[in-house]
């Protein structure tokens, strides 16, 4: 409450918010509330809890096996009934940065920070690439950063050719598609 509604804000009064108490269905709960917001990973929802059960436990006190074991069933179970999918979580990833101009490298490197398993990341980023080659994303994100033949200022492509081969190569494509893209006409 502010001074204009008559009183003290009274959040500075009381400090911090204290966590809840770990629970199972407390934990159920949160799962299911991030699951609404934001697609995940097993090991990115187990992360999530493992924070709450942590800020809970050093607040509260409590053991902290104990409330491991809740959060390895909770995740079993949201995996058997089909809320947690890291297959489906992978392709939908892997295509939908493939599409923005990812290239293959940068792909691989998001999904397995995501915890997803390696040889379901190398799976699904073949099938990306099946759809988009890595030249085609190459051209997606050269156009995106108005690199090369998508640069609006006419004469400045020469002046400006080495720093565009250096931003697509950092963005994680090859020499060789860098220099096909940057050196290749508009259309």
């Amino acid at each position: 409450m502010d001074e204009a509604r008559g009183g003290p804000d009274r959040r500075k009064e009381r400090g911090p918010k204290r966590p809840r108490k770990v629970s199972p269905t407390y934990l159920e709960n949160a799962a299911l509330h991030y699951l609404k917001r934001y697609a995940a990973t097993k090991s990115q929802l187990q992360r999530v809890l493992l924070r709450r059960v942590d800020r809970s436990l050093k607040f509260h006190g409590g053991e902290r096996g104990e409330a491991l074991a809740w959060v390895e069933a909770l995740v079993a179970k949201l995996v058997r009934n089909g809320l947690l999918n890291d297959e489906a979580y992978a392709q939908m990833k892997a295509n939908s940065l493939r599409a923005s101009g990812r290239s293959t490298r940068v792909i691989a490197q998001k999904l397995r920070l995501k915890g997803v398993p390696a040889e379901v990341v190398a799976q699904k980023v073949a099938d990306a690439t099946q759809e988009v080659s890595e030249e085609d994303a190459a051209r997606i994100w050269a156009r995106k950063k108005r690199l090369g033949p998508f640069r609006t200022q006419p004469g400045t492509r020469e002046e400006n050719r080495k720093r565009d081969l250096a931003a697509l190569a950092r963005a994680g494509f090859s020499f060789g598609i860098a220099k096909k893209v940057i050196d290749s006409s508009p259309a």
